[in-house]
């Protein structure tokens, strides 16, 4: 399917005919029951990332394939579209397993550093450990949001690995920087508020736990100044998320970290799920075909909001869609 064609085109239920109902249903709605047993998987760094896998047995997952899962800011394994997306794979025998970024596991991590849209080297560790774990198995992505931000910037460093099938990036914040100054403006001000919120509690929570245990991490916390203040998504990335991972301040961690730069090397079969509505998202910040390597395609509908989706006729549109591109 060339770039920018359609297969299987989205149409919203008519009960959440625009943006923000489709965002919010997603969000709000009750998630899918699934059971998950949990990985723990110990970096080279001495901090750790835990993995959520379905209970069906990789070894016995259809056609050897694990679909990994990477989910969005201040999301999770739990988070309702990742379960929706591991309910469809058991049903139809297919192993999964959700990666829970440093910190979104339920549990504090070691270290003062976090997560953030561009941290392609703690997948790439994860990925080599369970390469190692699992050597008759290939493997298929699936990245939401910042996930997808961070999928994609991972496949166009690596280009390709014989492991790796294929490839989905949903709702995926191209440009940081303009979708950071997105939720500055309108009505997804209320979408920036909300995360920088949970982002400074979160951050807060981390330095009360680190000083209690691993003061010299603490520290590194300390120097980065008082968070009370921060009001936007730009101020909590430049003030926390650059200097704490390596970054000049937020316009440096922006350009270095945004997918859009990395799609023309991706040599991974790769599926875009994008909206013109997503209110996270400004249209601006949506790549044009030119800027896709030939083995990335894009499905951009007219509607859908962020990680929304939500349709009547199939109830699971996104699901079906991702397992259809998996398995055509």
């Amino acid at each position: 399917m060339a770039a920018g064609t359609l297969e299987n085109e989205f149409i919203p239920t008519w009960w959440l005919p625009e943006g923000h109902s489709q965002t919010l249903w997603r969000k709000l709605t009750p998630a899918k029951k699934v059971a998950h047993t949990r990985q723990r998987i110990e970096l080279d760094d001495s901090d750790y990332i835990d993995l959520d896998w379905t209970t069906l047995d990789p070894k016995q997952s259809k056609d050897n394939t694990i679909v990994f899962l990477l989910h969005g800011l201040c999301g999770c394994s739990r988070s309702s579209y990742i379960l929706a997306m591991q309910s469809l794979l058991n049903d139809q025998g297919i192993s999964s397993v959700a990666m829970n970024f440093r910190g979104c596991s339920g549990e504090m991590n070691r270290l003062a550093r976090a997560y953030h849209s561009g941290v392609s080297e703690d997948v790439n560790e994860v990925f080599s450990k369970l390469v190692a774990e699992y050597p008759a198995h290939n493997f298929v992505f699936v990245g939401y949001s910042l996930g997808a931000n961070v999928l994609l910037k991972w496949l166009g460093e690596i280009e390709s690995h014989p492991r790796i099938r294929k490839a989905v990036g949903v709702s995926t914040p191209f440009v940081l920087e303009s979708c950071s100054q997105a939720m500055l403006q309108g009505v997804s001000r209320l979408y920036g508020q909300y995360f920088v919120r949970r982002l400074v509690k979160d951050f807060q929570n981390k330095q009360e736990y680190l000083e209690a245990s691993n003061p010299e991490q603490a520290t590194r916390i300390a120097k980065l100044g008082d968070t009370r203040s921060i009001s936007s998504i730009w101020e909590f990335d430049d003030q926390i998320t650059a200097p704490l991972h390596g970054f000049e301040g937020a316009e440096d961690y922006y350009r270095k970290c945004s997918s859009s730069a990395f799609l023309g090397s991706i040599a991974v079969d790769t599926l875009l799920i994008q909206s013109k509505n997503d209110p996270m998202i400004p249209p601006k910040s949506i790549p044009n075909s030119e800027m896709l390597s030939p083995q990335v395609q894009m499905q951009l509908t007219e509607k859908g909001g962020h990680v929304g989706f939500v349709s009547s006729n199939p109830d699971n549109w996104l699901e079906q869609r991702i397992l259809n591109f998996m398995q055509a």
